[in-house]
């Protein structure tokens, strides 16, 4: 029996997670009647935090901070909210073998990276400059909808030309050698790059990680120096390109949004799935629940992938075909394997034995370039690579309320694995198998690391789909790759947050810029429905 609501909301959020919990904040704040519908019982999306074993908490999915957008936390006043971050000691630590080891961060990375080439020291203050400066054009481009000039009259056309217009100033500072490589940071990849400035192997492995993570493709594919690029654009407080910990796990960055939120005046539903928008006279306004409830607002706006709204949320005789052809197209999953694992000990390292700052690091399994390329040929063929990529944290060093006093919990972030198996096989058969495989890859570096597990949560892609709505296991609700960048994400028409059709906004991921706890896509979007109410 359906059930309508005769209440009208200026806007109704489809999913809270970190995304849609920011643009209603903002909407709130500006004084709308703002109603957020969360299909899980917990709002937060991807970034919560839950109990997987018994005392044993950790954040589910998103496991780290660094993305997450300053004015963002500064305007919503995140901390005062709750929201404390710390910094790891040291980024990251690379176990290579042989009795070798890397170690980044915290002002060693130099020393470290001379032990394997002097020459690669000395490149090193200048690829990180220049990966700064870069990293600045996409930091000023974060905050703000990119140019949406795609069928539309001059008249409207001229305020996207003028961003267009600020966006090649900016451009211009940069001299002709500077803006050539960015361009080629765009195409190339990681590899390539790479091999531009170094010579050794580990210090490749440790830059060229940042081009796979979440990214289904090998470090030699083009297009993956732009999700190396990517992940160094954030900083955890106040300090450029570091990451760090949210106390609580993850879970705590959503909690703050949601109460920051709440006294804005946002209602917040949990365990309200919506199941289809409502069109009429094709402009969008309202919602149908699961349960058959239907609510209508002044606008829809969605915080899911886009192929998942388009596809699952909408009769098809309502999307534009020019949509339902580019999200029939639209490319996700990202090879990604996700666990939390319970630990009665903390794990010995071989090549770094006993306790130190490293464990507070992230813990990279991935030695080379070439290992990577090889655990993505063999996901390919096989559906998991059998010797994967592994990054481990350890937040309980960092953070005592996640685990009992000497037991730890740790995520583990694995690649490759093939979004859907090949020959029709099914991730439920072989999800215990792939997290034993998992468990046995950090055994090898930190022998008695197997026996230590206590517990265990595994999210294979499919679990992640289901539970999370990130299809294939995509991470970044569609790919980083260059033609689902900037303007054309989600496509060419819908770049500036506002859908296919009128009453219709998107605030994920899968706009600009991208993937990540940012909060930089629901911030925009909220900006975009204030300007043009």
């Amino acid at each position: 029996m359906t059930k309508t609501s005769t209440k009208q909301w200026d806007a109704i959020l489809i999913g809270g997670g970190h995304n849609g919990l920011v643009c209603a904040a903002y909407l709130a704040k500006a004084g709308k009647r703002v109603l957020v519908l969360e299909r899980r019982a917990v709002v937060g999306g991807a970034a919560v935090t839950e109990e997987f074993h018994p005392g044993f908490r950790n954040s589910v999915a998103s496991y780290t901070v660094s993305l997450l957008q300053p004015k963002v936390i500064a305007e919503l006043e995140l901390e005062r909210h709750g929201l404390r971050v710390v910094s790891r000691k040291l980024n990251n630590f690379l176990p290579l073998g042989n009795g070798e080891y890397l170690l980044a961060g915290g002002g060693r990375t130099a020393a470290e990276v001379a032990r394997f080439s002097a020459r690669d020291a000395a490149r090193l203050p200048e690829y990180e400059q220049r990966l700064e400066i870069f990293a600045d054009v996409l930091r000023a481009q974060a905050l703000q909808a990119p140019p949406n000039i795609s069928g539309a009259s001059w008249l409207r056309a001229l305020p996207e030309l003028w961003k267009a217009g600020q966006l090649g100033r900016q451009l211009q500072r940069l001299d002709a050698a500077l803006q050539q490589e960015l361009i080629d940071l765009f195409t190339i990849s990681a590899a390539e790059y790479l091999d531009r400035w170094f010579e050794s192997a580990p210090i490749k492995a440790l830059f060229g990680f940042d081009g796979i993570v979440g990214n289904y493709a090998s470090p030699y594919a083009p297009g993956t120096a732009y999700v190396l690029l990517h992940h160094v654009f954030g900083e955890s407080n106040g300090v450029k390109g570091a990451w760090g910990h949210a106390i609580g796990g993850m879970g705590a960055i959503t909690q703050a949004m949601a109460r920051a939120a709440v006294e804005a005046g946002v209602e917040i539903r949990t365990d309200a799935a919506v199941s289809k928008v409502l069109v009429e006279q094709g402009r969008a306004v309202g919602v149908a629940l699961a349960d058959g409830e239907v609510l209508r607002g002044a606008a829809i706006v969605a915080n899911v992938n886009p192929k998942l709204l388009y596809e699952r949320l909408f009769d098809p005789s309502d999307v534009p075909a020019a949509t339902l052809e580019r999200m029939a197209n639209w490319r996700c999953g990202s090879g990604t394997f996700r666990m939390n694992v319970a630990l009665s000990r903390l794990p010995d390292f071989t090549v770094l034995p006993g306790q130190g700052d490293h464990l507070t690091a992230g813990i990279i399994i991935a030695p080379s370039l070439d290992y990577m390329d090889r655990a993505y040929l063999d996901a390919r063929q096989h559906g998991w690579s059998r010797e994967p990529v592994v990054e481990m944290l350890i937040p309980s060093t960092l953070d005592d309320s996640l685990a009992p006093p000497g037991q730890h919990v740790a995520s583990l972030f694995c690649q490759h694995v093939a979004p859907q198996l090949p020959d029709g096989r099914n991730w439920d058969d072989h999800r215990e198998e792939v997290a034993d495989l998992m468990i046995a890859t950090v055994d090898k570096h930190a022998p008695g690391f197997a026996a230590s597990v206590l517990g265990r949560q595994i999210m294979s892609p499919l679990d992640l789909e289901r539970t999370f709505g990130l299809i294939g296991g995509d991470i970044f609700h569609g790919a980083l790759s260059l033609n689902q960048l900037f303007s054309a994400r989600p496509m060419l028409g819908q770049a500036g947050y506002k859908g296919a059709l009128p009453g219709l906004y998107l605030c994920g991921s899968g706009t600009h810029p991208g993937g990540g706890v940012t909060g930089a896509p629901g911030h925009n979007a909220a900006k975009v429905l204030l300007a043009f109410e």
